[in-house]
């Protein structure tokens, strides 16, 4: 999955409007993915954020396969969290739905 699709699934995603919060992923050079749950829309600018999540992208792929725990990935520090931790746990709910 590329960022392009990644996005259009967030968007999809947050159509429920189950997320409420505002988080930023910062995957380095390959870009952004900014999820506005006020809002209801995912985008790629770079933008305010309640929590920004900077994590590498094959590793931010590995997460959404389950094949890479977020709780080691963070342990790790393979997975960086600045602003509000808890809005970062609430995005589990939000991950199964864009496998």
């Amino acid at each position: 999955m590329d960022l392009a699709a990644l996005t259009a699934k967030a968007n999809e995603a947050l159509q429920s409007g189950a997320f409420d919060k505002i988080v930023k992923f910062d995957f380095g050079d390959m870009g952004k993915l900014l999820l506005n749950g006020k809002e209801n829309v995912a985008t790629n600018e770079d933008g305010d954020a309640d929590a920004t999540v900077k994590v590498d992208w094959e590793d931010f792929q590995k997460l959404l396969a389950g094949n890479l725990d977020p709780t080691m990935a963070f342990m790790q520090g393979k997975l960086k969290v600045m602003g509000d931790m808890s809005v970062a746990m609430k995005l589990q709910s939000l991950f199964s739905q864009l496998k």
